[in-house]
């Protein structure tokens, strides 16, 4: 216990920090075994871990430390400097503490084993374990430096480089980022039609991930056409460039000043999707967003663009009286009102409009999503066609969605009701 005390010490950019800043103490002596061991197997259970559990605390820490070397070669290679030379030795620390005899009771989290076939698949634990596995491998310090600074270049840095996909809550007025598991795998193929808009939507994407000019963006149309399944898809296809998406609803734009000064400079590309975005007539929440956009008086950060989904294409709700110039109740310059409401819109310098689709494009969509669906790939398609007319006028629309929810029926039906 004494030797983990003295050899802690000795680090200076790589600071014991989450799990390992808790086990510690205990490995020290200092604090209580068992509450440490306890929080070990929680965080093997929620990561599904196996093996040596020690080691895997171990690279947890140093995946997730965020410190000026870290950070320096976030997704770039490392500079042999000073920072570089720190770093190998606190390597060299970490040697040893990867090849440390742990004392009871911890000596048995270095053969860990827990099935559970139902445990969700959890990638940052996955990326973590095999971390440790390489890390255990190098035979020296510098060996271990360089599968380290591989794996910030090839996944990132943080909770960022262990999360594609993120979502925020507050805590103390501050943003919180947690990665979502278990997301849909959706791609930009997988959307049929709207060929056309995933195009524009693409070109800006990609030139924002090039470090060139993009815009911010507007998806704006009918329910149930793609708009969030497109953005979505641009994060499971280019995550491996750096891009990641981040989901606000519209109670959290309060948090967006937050947020960006936590992101900005980071070596990523952004996306904050505003899903399902609109505003009612007394809500005021978009004049916050408009500030955050152009508005403030500090530039957004180049490495941030706004992905908004709506129903409305102007996001805020307009009446009669909106229009009228000139009422003796209430606002004197009504048309003012009206142009203050328009202008949130016109911060999104590309505006995409997703319609419903026409009659033979849904029945496109509907033969496609049958084709690649096993159960349905032997069905006629007039029988296709003539199931999914009933459908679709049954449920007084026509769209994708509406297109997947009868695929969906259809495979819960026995084949001979199919054809019928």
């Amino acid at each position: 216990m004494e030797n983990v005390s003295k050899l802690l010490d000795r680090l200076v950019l790589y600071r014991p920090a989450g799990l390992l800043a808790r086990l510690a103490p205990a490995l020290a002596g200092t604090a209580p075994a068992a509450p440490a061991l306890g929080a070990l197997l929680e965080e093997a259970s929620a990561n599904n871990w196996q093996g040596d559990l020690w080691q895997c605390a171990l690279a947890q820490s140093l995946a997730m430390s965020e410190n000026p070397f870290s950070l320096s070669c976030e997704r770039r290679e490392a500079a042999h400097d000073s920072l570089w030379l720190i770093a190998l030795a606190d390597m060299a620390v970490y040697k040893a503490l990867f090849a440390l005899d742990l004392p009871a009771p911890f000596d048995a989290a270095r053969r860990f084993r827990h099935d559970n076939p139902n445990a969700p698949r959890k990638e940052a634990g996955r990326r973590i374990q095999v971390l440790a596995e390489k890390l255990a491998g190098t035979d020296s310090p510098t060996a271990m430096l360089g599968a380290l600074t591989a794996f910030y270049q090839g996944n990132g840095l943080g909770l960022l480089g262990l999360g594609e996909l993120f979502r925020v809550t507050g805590q103390d007025g501050h943003a919180v980022l947690f990665p979502v598991e278990g997301r849909r795998d959706v791609r930009l193929s997988d959307l049929v039609g709207y060929e056309s808009q995933k195009s524009q939507l693409l070109e800006n994407t990609l030139a924002f991930l090039s470090g060139r000019r993009a815009n911010n963006v507007l998806l704006y149309g009918d329910a149930g056409t793609g708009k969030s399944t497109s953005v979505q898809a641009l994060a499971n296809e280019y995550a491996p460039r750096g891009l990641r998406l981040i989901e606000l609803y519209k109670h959290q734009f309060g948090l967006i000043p937050d947020l960006l000064g936590r992101i900005k400079g980071r070596n990523y590309r952004f996306i904050l999707l505003l899903d399902d975005l609109s505003f009612e007539e007394n809500e005021v929440e978009y004049k916050h967003l408009k500030a955050v956009m152009e508005g403030g008086g500090e530039a957004a950060p180049e490495n941030v663009l706004i992905y908004a989904t709506s129903n409305r294409r102007h996001l805020i709700k307009e009446t009669w009286a909106d229009r009228a110039d000139m009422q003796h109740d209430g606002d004197i310059h009504r048309s003012d009102t009206m142009e203050e409401k328009l202008s949130l819109a016109g911060r999104f310098g590309l505006q995409i409009y997703y319609p419903n689709p026409t009659f033979e494009e849904y029945h496109a969509i509907v033969r496609t999503l049958a084709r690649r669906t096993n159960g349905l790939d032997t069905m006629t398609d007039e029988a296709l066609r003539s199931a999914a007319a009933t459908w679709q006028v049954r449920h007084g629309s026509r769209s994708g969605r509406t297109a997947q929810q009868f695929v969906q029926d259809m495979l819960c039906r026995a084949p001979e009701e199919r054809e019928t």
